[in-house]
C-alpha cells in the first residue's frame, strides 16, 4: 500500500505517493496528462518486481497538486527538469532511478544531463527528444475527442482540475513555436546507463525517437513491444516490469 502525502517545493504543493523497497529509489515521472493515480497500480508492481522503493507525484497542475498560475511555455519540461533536484530534496532522495513516460521520460532525459550525479539510471517509455508530424496529428485529435466524447469525465477521476490539466497540455503542443522543440544538444550530457522502451504502435511517435538517442549515449537497452501504442506499462505491464527488473539488476553493481 502506499504512502501519500503532500511536499512543498519552491512554494507549490504537490501530491506524492511511495512505496516501500530498498535501495535508490525509483522516481516515476508521469506523462502530460498523468498523475499519481494514473499511475493505477503499476507502482506497486514495480516496487514487487525490482525490490526498490517506488516514488511518484503529480506535477503542478496535474492530479491533486497546485494549479498551475499561466499558460505552459516552450520550455515546461525544462523548468521540471531544473526542479527535479528540489523535488528530490523533499523527498529525501539523494540520488534516483528515473522511471518516464512521455512527457515525463522527456524530463527524466533533460534532468539527466542538467544533474548527472543525481540521477543513477533511466527508464524511459515512450521518450520525445524532438516534435514529429504524428505527434501533433495525434495531439489535434485528442482535442476533438475531449470535446467529443466521455475522455473528459474519464480524466476528471485522475485531476482536480481537469479542463486546465488538459488544454494547457494541449494548447503547447499545438503551439506553433513548439514545432521546433528539441533536447537532442542535451544527449552528451548524460552519463547513466538508460533502458528505453517504446511500442511499435505508438500513435505519439515513431522508432526515430530511440534512434536519436541511442545515436549519442553509448550505455543504451532497447525493448521494443507489440501490440503496444503510446503506454507499455499498461500494454504490455510483464514485459515492462521483467525488462525493468533485469536493467535494475545488471546495474546494480554501479550504485
Amino acid at each position: 500500500m502506499s504512502d501519500r502525502r503532500f511536499i512543498v517545493v519552491e512554494g507549490v504543493r504537490l501530491e506524492t505517493a511511495r512505496w516501500p523497497g530498498r535501495g535508490p529509489a525509483i522516481l516515476l515521472l508521469h506523462e502530460g496528462l498523468g498523475s499519481v493515480a494514473m499511475w493505477r497500480d503499476f507502482p506497486a508492481a514495480l516496487a514487487g518486481a525490482t525490490g526498490h522503493a517506488v516514488i511518484a507525484w503529480s506535477r503542478q497542475g496535474n492530479g491533486a497538486s497546485d494549479p498551475l498560475p499561466t499558460p505552459r511555455d516552450v520550455d515546461y519540461m525544462h523548468r521540471e527538469a531544473a526542479l527535479l533536484p528540489a523535488v528530490m530534496d523533499q523527498l529525501g532522495v539523494p540520488r534516483a532511478r528515473l522511471f518516464g513516460h512521455s512527457d515525463g521520460a522527456s524530463i527524466a532525459l533533460i534532468a539527466a544531463a542538467y544533474s548527472p550525479a543525481r540521477v543513477a539510471s533511466l527508464i524511459l517509455e515512450a521518450p520525445h527528444v524532438l516534435v514529429e508530424p504524428i505527434t501533433v496529428e495525434s495531439i489535434a485529435k485528442a482535442k476533438t475527442v475531449y470535446g467529443t466524447t466521455d475522455l473528459r469525465q474519464r480524466l476528471g477521476r485522475y485531476h482536480d482540475r481537469v479542463d486546465e490539466t488538459f488544454w494547457r497540455w494541449n494548447d503547447i503542443w499545438l503551439d506553433p513555436r513548439f514545432r521546433s522543440w528539441n533536447i537532442e544538444p542535451l544527449l552528451k550530457d548524460i552519463t547513466a546507463p538508460v533502458l528505453l522502451i517504446q511500442g511499435k504502435e505508438d500513435e505519439y511517435g515513431t522508432m526515430e525517437q530511440l534512434e536519436r538517442i541511442a545515436a549519442v549515449l553509448p550505455k543504451v537497452r532497447r525493448l521494443e513491444l507489440t501490440p503496444c501504442r503510446h503506454s507499455p506499462h499498461r500494454d504490455q505491464p510483464a514485459a515492462v516490469l521483467a525488462a525493468a527488473a533485469d536493467f535494475m539488476q545488471k546495474i546494480a553493481t554501479a550504485d
